[in-house]
């Protein structure tokens, strides 16, 4: 017999919505471009041909429609790995549980996650208004630390170097350190593209090392991190999803994949002056890519 799920794990509303998306079942495409602005979803929604279905509670906003005869969806998701944690969440339960039953599908649907996003460089050779392949991110947040089964996808002998050389502090949650979809990387990347390691901090200021009127614990973490080497690879850049994105997504059986536009670099102390447009053309050049 199959398990049910209770009404106080799964939350539905009255109309049968997912709670924090208010989607149902069948709304959403296999492929999914996830933004953090709300305003991004309908930029991107402007190249497509046919609109089909639009809905926002709070800051997740959710358009479906027709690319090139491709369905595509683009999900808002806000800003932190937290607000990962209830979309990813909710995407998945709308195609791998029946919402009526509260019961787990015995065939379960892997989505495509394509989250396009702005990042800070941490190396200097990282040119502003880049665009930024994360093949690997780190989790500064801890959220997949409180899932079962994290071992499985992530890499411990990275973390362990990681945390050794940056002489990490005991009383931040433990990084955790998860890979792409391999399938994706290869359907999205070309030339255009710096390939990098991400970290995903839990905050935009103090988590990534900048002070306004609070002084930080360690004023000289980007410097290691910046130094950090591990089998030739560095760490390229911060920003705030990618980790819980790979992670979760992982978890679940889905595809994963994070690209950034490079709009400050934290070590020249360089800033994009106006990234819109480069917003844009990611966004057609992503969309171009999943319709071949």
């Amino acid at each position: 017999m199959k398990n049910t799920i209770a009404s106080s794990e799964l939350l539905l509303n009255s109309d049968g919505s997912i709670y924090h998306l208010h989607l149902k079942p069948g709304q959403i495409a296999k492929d999914i471009i996830l933004v953090g602005d709300q305003d991004r979803v309908d930029l991107i929604a402007e190249f497509f041909d046919t609109i089909e279905f639009k809905i926002q509670n709070r800051e997740f906003v959710t358009v479906t429609g027709a690319y090139k005869g491709k369905r595509i969806s683009v999900v808002s998701t806000g800003i932190g790995t937290d607000n990962i944690d209830i979309v990813i969440n909710e995407l998945d339960a709308l195609v791998n549980i029946d919402l009526k039953t509260r019961e787990i599908k015995s065939e379960l649907t892997s989505l495509n996650f394509i989250r396009i996003g702005t990042s800070g460089a941490l190396q200097r050779d990282i040119p502003v208004d880049s665009f930024l392949v994360s093949d690997k991110a780190i989790g500064f947040d801890g959220l997949l630390n409180f899932y079962a089964r994290r071992e499985e996808i992530s890499d411990p002998d990275f973390e362990n170097a990681f945390k050794h050389y940056t002489n990490w502090n005991p009383q931040l949650a433990s990084p955790y350190v998860v890979s792409c979809s391999t399938n994706l990387r290869s359907r999205i990347i070309d030339d255009e593209f710096i390939t990098g390691i991400t970290i995903s901090a839990p905050g935009f200021y103090g988590p990534q090392g900048r002070e306004l009127r609070l002084s930080i614990a360690d004023k000289t973490i980007n410097s290691r991190i910046e130094s950090f080497r591990y089998n030739k690879l560095k760490i390229t850049n911060y920003e705030m999803e990618c980790s819980a994105i790979y992670g979760l997504g992982t978890l679940l059986g889905h595809q994963s994949l994070t690209v950034c536009i490079i709009i400050a670099n934290r070590i020249t102390l360089q800033a994009s002056i106006d990234y819109r447009p480069l917003i844009m053309r990611l966004a057609k050049k992503i969309l171009d890519k999943l319709t071949q």
